[in-house]
């Protein structure tokens, strides 16, 4: 099979199907080639879905699709087909539910069996090479397969179409629809507090994913309750997270989980876009906070970003940084054993680290016991109190080393970067980074503008297609950071149309471009794109809309229409749908967008309480619809102090969907959306004044930075000065 199988994934876009190229498994990708075989040959279809971030993935690969012996038998029996989840979300999304309801769980790797039409008949997640972990062994799996297929296919039909018919029915939300009301949030917050975890932070037991949408909710409604409970349940998990081995205490930004419910020990990977939005999240808390761990957490996620996940010199952000160096290591870039740590640091150093972040002889992490994940485990003062000397010197020491380890962490061989530009990742740290320049401002704050701005503009100029929308991913990314790959230009660069959430996150960004710029570019397009999630994604009958285009490649027999409700963990498409939706009728006042986002709302109104914190970014969406989005535009010209301090108290106040425009006496008015110009009373871009303006109406203006804060703090509460 040698050359045909190496030249099979060789060219693919995707690094994760490209790191399988030299497997002796004769892989097909996702489309209508390999099917075609499938049904020529009436043979089944093994399909593996993975990426190139996931460690079981690799620990698969090497087992048992590197094995000559398995693989013969997998050619000879099945049509073999891998996706990169990454690249091919909607059909991922698919077989996650088809898997669970088989196996009762889902994840990575996905290992299915399916029809010539795509139908799963059988499946689960990673198969060990012999029986064990309560498994079987993946050779006994595929044999049974191959006999069952054979001897037994009527079994197999019936089993795929009750899969199909399982599936359809999650996905079709039966008694889904409902009367929308904003009671919702109030039952989604009392959920999320019932989960919470008092001690540790977070919600649950471990393993413990961070739920960024649900913390969020929770500061939005401190905002406007002041119920301490709220505060208590994100401020905690925000501070718990910052200070545990999730967080990456020498380099910045957080692996994707925490194994455990202390937030010790990590899953080691790095998620663009659960550092986006965790971005926000400490951004958010450092705003109603003022939290300086907060402020630092946020900068930290920034420096990470800056320095291994940004293309710096076209714009645009990369996928994912991976776990491990090769298979045989467990985070072993990450972690330290305490020979390793005093290798670097003089012993006065060193004795300071190894209290502040418990380092000693044993440590944390299974395969190599020695090895210690770095974790802030007591204060500066608390070291301080044990060696005899002042907090500041702690604090000056600790900051010492960490340069220190970092500078030798770096000389170490760094896990892979997965460089893939993908739309909607993308466009949730453009809206991430966007914000962090609202709230930090200065130097810091700039440089985020710049590059948001920057990748804003790469992404409108090569993924925007007037007709199809957003592409999912922008072709001429780069794999420059890993030598073993081709040169990228020999690379199959299909252009891959963009889901739901593309269009929805993108338009959300492009909203973020235009209140950040007033540039009416960006307005524009994202009217544009939110005119074609109606046309193309709208379910006409029962209300929301689909992950994919009406008009969108179709995926076989299991084709199941899906409407995403719940984070996973990115925000839902149709709750980001309905956001953006309402932020432009704020802005145009066309009633056409505001019913749409009802309509959206409505569509799950029936079945969001039993989603939990799942459907925490549809409790935003709810909130913002029942208060309508806040804006907040500033007067004055560009070196008036008083308008400064109104735009930094704008700024500087969270409250959910809140947009702050900018009007000096340079600014052309017409850049303004009619409805937003048309309720501003009495407008003068000279004088330095604030206008509070929501539900098409502005309360009137205000010159004092205190007094508009304050006033901040009472919209959409219910209670405050009544809008004129």
């Amino acid at each position: 099979m040698g050359a045909e199988q190496s030249n099979r994934l060789a060219h693919s876009a995707s690094p994760y199907l490209r790191s399988a190229a030299h497997q002796p498994v004769d892989w097909y990708e996702w489309g209508e080639e390999a099917f075609a075989r499938a049904r020529a040959e009436d043979k089944p279809i093994l399909l593996d879905i993975g990426a190139v971030w996931c460690h079981w993935c690799h620990v698969i690969d090497r087992e048992s699709y590197e094995d000559p012996a398995l693989a013969m038998l997998i050619n000879q029996q099945f049509i073999p087909v891998k996706v990169d989840r990454d690249e091919r979300p909607d059909v991922d999304a698919r077989y996650q539910t088809a898997i669970s309801a088989v196996s009762g769980q889902g994840g990575w790797p996905l290992t299915g069996f399916l029809l010539s039409d795509g139908r799963p008949f059988y499946g689960g997640t990673y198969f060990p090479p012999q029986d064990g972990m309560g498994r079987p062994s993946f050779r006994r799996v595929l044999e049974t397969i191959v006999e069952t297929f054979k001897t037994r296919r009527d079994e197999v039909e019936k089993a795929a179409g009750a899969l199909f018919d399982a599936v359809h029915r999650a996905e079709s939300f039966a008694g889904a629809r409902g009367t929308w009301t904003p009671s919702l949030v109030s039952e989604l917050t009392d959920t999320i507090l019932q989960h919470f975890d008092p001690r540790y932070g977070g919600f649950g037991n471990g393993p413990k994913f961070p739920h960024s949408a649900a913390i969020d909710l929770l500061l939005e409604r401190y905002q406007a309750t002041r119920e301490p409970q709220l505060l208590l349940a994100a401020e905690t998990t925000l501070e718990k997270m910052a200070r545990g081995g999730v967080y990456d205490q020498l380099g910045g930004g957080f692996h994707r989980y925490s194994v455990d419910e202390r937030w010790l020990v990590p899953h080691f990977e790095k998620m663009s876009y659960d550092n986006s939005e965790l971005l926000k999240n400490y951004l958010h808390g450092y705003a109603v906070t003022r939290n300086p761990l907060s402020r630092e957490t946020a900068l930290g996620i920034i420096r990470w970003i800056d320095t291994t996940l940004s293309d710096r010199e076209r714009g645009g952000f990369y996928a994912s940084q991976d776990a491990d160096v090769s298979l045989d290591d467990d985070g072993d870039y990450f972690t330290w054993t305490l020979d390793e740590v005093r290798a670097v640091l003089n012993a006065e150093l060193s004795r300071v680290i190894e209290l502040y972040y418990d380092i000693g002889p044993r440590g944390e992490m299974h395969h190599n016991p020695a090895k210690n994940v770095l974790w802030v485990a007591c204060e500066p003062q608390t070291v301080a109190e044990a060696l005899g000397t002042s907090t500041e010197d702690v604090a000056r020491k600790i900051e010492e080393a960490r340069h220190e380890l970092f500078a030798a962490r770096h000389r170490r061989p760094a896990p892979y970067v997965d460089t893939t530009i993908y739309t909607n990742w993308n466009a949730l740290l453009i809206s991430s980074y966007l914000e962090a320049a609202h709230v930090l401002q200065g130097e810091e704050g700039f440089g985020c503008r710049v590059f948001a701005l920057g990748s804003l503009d790469r992404l409108i100029a090569e993924g925007w297609d007037d007709r199809r929308g957003f592409s999912h991913r922008i072709e001429s990314g780069g794999d420059h950071l890993r030598p073993d790959r081709l040169n990228p230009d020999r690379l199959r660069k299909v252009r891959l149309d963009g889901t739901l959430d593309d269009q929805v996150f993108a338009a959300n960004a492009l909203l973020d471009g235009f209140e950040a710029t007033l540039n009416p570019r960006y307005f524009v397009l994202a009217e544009s794109v939110l005119r074609l999630v109606i046309d193309n994604y709208a379910d006409n009958e029962n209300g929301g809309f689909f992950d994919r285009a009406s008009d969108a490649s179709p995926l076989g027999g299991f084709d199941v229409r899906r409407k995403p409700i719940q984070d996973s963990p990115t925000p839902a498409g149709n709750a980001m749908a309905a956001i953006a939706l309402d932020r432009l009728y704020g802005f145009t006042g066309n009633k056409e967008y505001r019913e749409q986002a009802q309509i959206a709302l409505e569509a799950f109104s029936g079945i969001a309480q039993r989603f939990g914190m799942f459907a925490a970014t549809y409790g935003l969406a709810t909130l913002i619809h029942a208060r309508h989005p806040v804006q907040i535009v500033v007067t004055g010209a560009s070196s008036d102090d008083i308008a400064s301090g109104l735009e930094q108290a704008a700024q500087g106040f969270y409250r959910y969907g809140k947009a702050v425009l900018r009007v000096t006496p340079e600014t052309n008015l017409e850049a303004l959306p009619h409805a937003l110009r048309e309720t501003l009373p009495g407008l003068r871009p000279e004088t330095a004044q604030a206008f509070v303006c929501t539900a098409g109406t502005c309360f009137p203006p205000v010159s004092d930075p205190k007094k508009l804060t304050e006033l901040l703090a009472h919209v959409g509460t219910g209670s405050g000065a009544a809008a004129v």
